[in-house]
């Protein structure tokens, strides 16, 4: 019997696969060596989606970040119930309301120096943001997007 190193399953000593986890024993490094395993990205979504539809519907989900509010509602309209225009949708959504919570803010304490500040800086790493979505688009990828992923609204 062996036992399998990543769950801790007990298995038959032929066995070349983890029948719990899928680890393979025969591309394990040599004993005393540590063989890291590939880790898939939580925050990648790619695989859920069918390529023809990412390729079909690139355009739109690239207008989200480049029109705000505009890009949103054109997507909502041309999407014909895409599925990655769906997904990126949210994730627009989501920097489109911290941008606009963040303009409140800044409004209502604009009396003082450093919430207007903070705001811009926040401002420029909302933009970030967008450009990295949008990069994310013309690779045809699905990752959710950085910081703002984090927030509980919108899942």
């Amino acid at each position: 019997m062996k036992t399998c190193p990543n769950c801790g399953m007990n298995l038959d000593d032929n066995m070349a696969f983890c029948t719990s986890c899928g680890f393979n024993f025969e591309a394990q490094a040599p004993a005393g060596q540590y063989a890291p395993q590939p880790v898939a990205d939580p925050l990648d979504h790619t695989a859920e989606f069918d390529p023809k539809d990412i390729s079909e519907n690139k355009v739109v989900a690239m207008l989200l970040y480049l029109a705000g509010w505009i890009g949103i509602i054109i997507a909502l309209l041309m999407s014909n119930n895409s599925p990655y225009v769906a997904f990126h949708l949210r994730q627009a959504l989501k920097i489109q309301v911290c941008s606009m919570l963040l303009s409140i803010i800044a409004v209502v304490l604009c009396w003082t120096f450093i919430v207007p500040a903070a705001a811009g800086v926040c401002f420029i790493i909302l933009f970030v943001l967008k450009i990295i979505m949008f990069v994310n688009i013309c690779k045809g990828t699905a990752k959710e997007c950085p910081i703002i992923c984090n927030l509980g609204f919108l899942k």
